[in-house]
């Protein structure tokens, strides 16, 4: 297949711009290639030209909204020291990301697993295998952080990533089914104390400094 053009791959950006969107609120099934064009008043032939079905046309926005996490919540987080403040940093990161909503329907992979995690295909397993590498991160941050005595020896980091974990898509959930700004406050006090409950005296020092208001 022929590369594409500096512009055909401006436009397929675009394409995926309102893709991730319309995924987030209507779900990935919502996606269509008559949608997209209404939307976008583009031909359904010159959709086609970019792709060829609609599972290419999900796994192609799944691919751009892991970007976007990756530029806006992975790699901000993971700029942050090993341990502690890498953990803390990952879970704010997204967390604001919610908050800024980035997605108009919320967290792109809240709402893609809520969709798929009971219908098997490549959309599912590519969804599964993108959410496996999101809580080996968080487990990860919580081995540095014992490895670096932040962390109680004791700490299962699975158990952790899953007790944040849960913090945050609570926060995702309550906060478009309500409305209501204040379960983002909720959510960072509940990833606060959970890693303070986890933490050694060396550790709770360092959340004290990374979980600092802004001034």
């Amino acid at each position: 297949m022929p590369s594409q053009t500096p512009r055909g791959h401006a436009t397929k950006q675009g394409i995926l711009e309102v893709a991730t969107a319309i995924a987030s609120v209507e779900g990935l099934e919502g996606l269509t290639l008559g949608r997209l064009a209404a939307d976008l008043s583009m031909s359904k032939s010159g959709l086609f030209a970019h792709f060829g079905s609609k599972e290419e046309l999900q796994l192609a926005t799944i691919e751009h909204a892991r970007q976007i996490y990756v530029d806006q919540v992975i790699l901000p987080g993971l700029a942050h020291s090993p341990g502690i403040a890498t953990l803390h940093g990952l879970c704010d990161r997204y967390v604001a990301l919610m908050e800024r909503r980035v997605f108009p329907g919320g967290c792109f992979f809240a709402a893609a697993m809520a969709e798929f995690d009971a219908r098997p295909g490549v959309v599912r397993d590519t969804i599964a295998a993108l959410q496996r590498q999101w809580l080996d991160m968080l487990e990860g941050a919580a081995g540095d952080g014992i490895g670096a005595g932040e962390l109680d020896g004791s700490v299962d980091p699975i158990q952790l990533a899953f007790e944040l974990e849960a913090a945050m898509l609570s926060a995702n959930w309550y906060f478009h089914l309500y409305s209501d700004a204040r379960f983002f406050a909720l959510s960072r006090s509940a990833i606060r104390r959970t890693i303070s409950a986890a933490a050694s005296p060396k550790g709770q020092d360092v959340l004290e400094e990374v979980a600092r208001p802004e001034a």
